[in-house]
């Protein structure tokens, strides 16, 4: 399959529609300082390398990084977008810019992980800490090529006013990306593992459509929501004139169940991260390698909405 390289941006509108319309899935390469030591570990890395120097470690993940956007699939039309850690954002893939590097010759839609991660868990909730410095970070992010953010939260109980406040703290500071010209994803995650979690998915499905209706007219997002227990539960979104795209993360499931799930869900496209990377090891020859991320981008692309096998 040829990949699609635009050989300049294209225009806001474009790029808008490719995302509403075009085919593939998001790919979450955003992990943080906290995620990365179980990413490396998963990857064949032991902590002994790098644990008494951080620089080092995200040097070391940063080149897995670009193992993989370096890979001949890794492109329109089996990849849509790809979120980038904001360190990410300002390092090099083949002396390119990565989020540039991701447009330009991917054809990729880069979004930029906004958020500074969770507060402590408080209600049944964790919100988002407060993001500091958002105005700036924005201007540098668009500056970059770089599409959208992604924010997320985390719900482990179905506390009806806690889960109203998350999804509240979520708009917000979409309203504000929005206003930046950028395309916010929401992502209000709720556990796997929380015990009520049918209830409090339904929790979070009344938040977002009371928050959708006070969304202004000419902004969007994109909801990147855990694969529901009830199959095709978060449908509705997937016409409403204000969510671009209806995405799904895959939350600790393994990338079999992960993509099951995905399967029984009309219209949502994933935005993998642990289910992507699953079985790639540091060790692994290049051929090894490319063999086992095209399976998997195959494997998910193909249950993605409209996805390319």
């Amino acid at each position: 399959m040829t990949l699609e390289t635009p050989s300049k941006p294209s225009t806001d509108s474009e790029k808008r529609d490719r995302m509403q319309f075009g085919t593939g899935f998001i790919a979450a390469l955003d992990q943080s300082g906290g995620s990365t030591p179980k990413v490396l570990t998963n990857y064949g890395v032991p902590a002994a390398e790098y644990e008494q120097d951080e620089s080092k470690m995200f040097d070391i993940v940063h080149d897995m990084r670009v193992r993989i956007m370096t890979h001949q699939d890794f492109g329109y039309p089996r990849i849509l977008g790809a979120i980038l850690f904001e360190q990410t954002m300002h390092r090099n893939v083949n002396d390119t810019n990565s989020s540039v590097y991701l447009w330009r010759e991917r054809g990729v839609l880069p979004f930029l992980k906004i958020d500074n991660g969770l507060a402590p868990e408080a209600n049944g909730v964790q919100l988002m800490k407060p993001i500091q410095d958002i105005s700036p970070r924005l201007e540098a992010a668009k500056s970059l090529e770089v599409f959208g953010t992604k924010m997320r939260s985390v719900i482990k109980e179905p506390n009806r006013r806690a889960i109203y406040e998350v999804v509240e703290q979520q708009f917000e500071y979409a309203t504000t990306i929005n206003e930046h010209g950028l395309i916010p994803i929401v992502e209000p995650e709720v556990d796997i593992k929380a015990e009520a979690k049918r209830e409090c998915e339904q929790i979070l499905n009344d938040a977002l459509t009371v928050y959708l209706m006070k969304l202004s007219d000419e902004h969007r997002v994109i909801f990147k929501l855990t694969l529901p227990e009830e199959d095709d539960f978060y449908k509705e979104f997937t016409d409403h004139p204000k969510v671009l795209r209806l995405a799904a993360l895959s939350g600790g499931y393994s990338r079999a169940e992960a993509v099951r799930r995905l399967s029984r869900n009309t219209g949502m496209i994933a935005s993998f991260s642990r289910a992507l990377v699953e079985g790639l090891t540091r060790d692994m020859s290049s051929e090894d390698f490319g063999e086992k991320l095209l399976k998997s981008i195959v494997l998910i692309a193909d249950q993605s909405g409209n996805g390319l096998a």
